[in-house]
């Protein structure tokens, strides 16, 4: 173990106020870490020798606890609001003088340092600081190793996160924070530290709102979004929100997968921004996901799954958490690209899950279109039975991804639209949710004729079909897909009442038409690209 264990000098924690002469442990090998893991008593080893780990109160991110500091020149590229709150940088280094002190009276920390993207041209390189072992075993999984030797003393950081998960801040009232936890970014000093809050996925996805930050000012497309590639060098890009069936779509095994959540679309094409996956384990079973079920072995990470009395991990029991997850290496998934790169995708999908059944299983998109559903970033949920609600919930989440865009969403949209238009790339709608009527009446689109649509799609075979346009959402179906009955696509057809299809559907564009009214910028009013209400 001796060659990864060093000291505070050698990797230059003085220039961030930690200095310490305890144990550092840097860009532990995963052996390495299940000895400190168990050494540390950190979690459990189930049956068939993964790692177990409980995050404590915090199951999920803390989006209300998240804070970028306002300050020149970023705050005029900030898209400020709920999901990018303001704080000061007195706030910022007030905590972070804590956080360091902290860390200058810890018994042992570790520290790992990779990259944060494939492509060297984009990445970022990141530094990433904790105190326990398990935490550095999860950015081991979904950040990008670098190859040891390569990864010298001198190390230079774009990013450096510093989670001093065991302090949290006594007076965030006077600070103006929301609660005793805190997870603040400093674009001005290329930082961000974290209290209160021991869930790994705050790590994962605050060094993504950076890469939103600083790749798209330079012209490269980040995208939160899965990818994939066929045999012929064909790409794809699959958006989607939870539940809509993304990570199920991407796997398809005939093709490689470059990534399944985070990506950038640059010069050269595409590029997948980690080393592993994150995959929600909730219902988990070798049946319906084999690939996440078999990636479940030594040298993953369990985070927040009930472990039953035979050590073994229960996925259908949600007493813990509803967001039970693994983390991985990427090539832990057998046909995974293992270069992580793809070409100009030929193809973007868009997913959606739509519980009011009016969406078509398949339609063509313009190139103001895409752009108006990428902003607006639709699918639908149902309201928990417990209270009796049975009536779908339209959910909106720009960019298919709100939570993690720093600047204005239309930044994106517009890039969007460049990359479409410059490499002659089509764009998708695909509904995964219902047919022949709303949740309650209609039923679920069945998975293997959303996969045909899918096939269709990546095959080039779609274009040859006949396309009519939709009056009410202006978008093309196709009258004919290979292994889709012809009733199904168009959505009115599968319906046995006419004027509920009607109604609902124009309730649902109505949904539409008020959430894209924060889109609306002078000179340049999308809109018109929306339903025709």
């Amino acid at each position: 173990m001796a060659q990864h264990e060093t000291t505070t000098a050698a990797l230059n924690l003085g220039e961030l106020g930690i200095d310490n002469g305890c144990k550092v442990f840097h860009n532990l090998t995963y052996e390495q870490l299940a000895d400190h893991e168990k050494k540390y008593n950190e979690g459990t080893f189930v049956a068939n020798g993964t790692f177990a780990v409980d995050t404590g109160k915090f199951t999920g991110r803390s989006p209300k606890d998240k804070f970028i500091v306002k300050q020149e020149p970023s705050q005029d590229n900030v898209w400020w609001g709920s999901i990018n709150q303001p704080t000061t940088p007195e706030v910022f280094d007030a905590l972070y003088a804590k956080a360091a002190k902290h860390f200058s009276a810890v018994d042992r920390m570790y520290v790992f340092d990779g990259h944060c993207g494939v492509n060297e041209k984009s990445r970022l390189n990141v530094r990433i600081i904790t105190e326990l072992a398990w935490q550095h075993h999860f950015v081991t999984n979904m950040f990008i190793r670098p190859e040891f030797a390569s990864v010298a003393e001198n190390f230079q950081a774009d990013f450096t996160v510093i989670n001093a998960c065991n302090i949290v801040d006594e007076d965030w009232e006077a600070h103006g924070l929301h609660s005793e936890v805190f997870v603040i970014f400093n674009i001005e000093k290329h930082m961000a530290i974290i209290g209160g809050t021991f869930y790994g996925g705050e790590m994962k996805k605050g060094i993504f709102s950076m890469m939103n930050y600083y790749l798209p000012l330079n012209g490269v497309m980040a995208m939160h979004a899965s990818a994939n590639i066929g045999k012929e060098g064909d790409t794809a890009i699959f958006f989607g929100l939870s539940g809509t069936g993304k990570t199920t779509l991407s796997a398809d095994p005939k093709r490689e997968l470059i990534g399944d959540d985070e990506h950038g679309w640059d010069n050269e094409g595409v590029f997948n921004f980690e080393g592993g996956c994150y995959a929600k384990t909730i219902d988990l079973s070798k049946e319906n996901e084999p690939d996440i079920f078999n990636a479940i072995r030594p040298n993953a990470m369990l985070e927040n799954v009930w472990i039953d009395a035979n050590n073994e991990p229960d996925y259908f029991n949600s007493s813990k958490t509803e967001n039970g997850r693994v983390s991985y290496p990427i090539y832990h998934i057998p046909h995974h690209q293992p270069n992580s790169r793809g070409n100009h995708p030929n193809a973007v999908i868009f997913l959606t899950c739509d519980a009011y059944g009016v969406l078509p299983p398949v339609s063509k998109l313009s190139a103001g279109q895409a752009q108006y559903h990428f902003l607006s970033g639709y699918t639908a949920k149902v309201a928990g039975t417990e209270r009796g609600i049975t009536e779908p919930q339209a959910t909106f989440s720009t960019c298919f991804g709100a939570a993690f865009m720093t600047l204005h969403p239309t930044k994106y949209a517009d890039l969007l639209k460049k990359k479409l238009q410059e490499h002659n790339t089509h764009v998708y709608l695909i509904n995964t949710g219902w047919t022949g009527g709303v949740y309650g009446v209609g039923k679920r689109m069945k998975l293997p004729f959303t996969r045909k649509c899918v096939d269709a799609v990546l095959d080039g075979s779609i274009n040859n079909a006949t396309f009519v346009k939709d009056p009410l959402f202006g978008f093309e179906i196709p009258t004919t897909v290979e292994g889709v009955p012809s009733e199904i696509l168009n959505p009115k057809d599968s319906w046995t009442d006419k004027a509920a299809f009607d109604e609902t559907a124009l309730k649902l564009a109505k949904s539409f038409k008020e959430n894209f009214k924060q889109f609306i910028l002078p000179g340049n009013d999308l809109s018109v690209y929306g339903p025709n209400v």
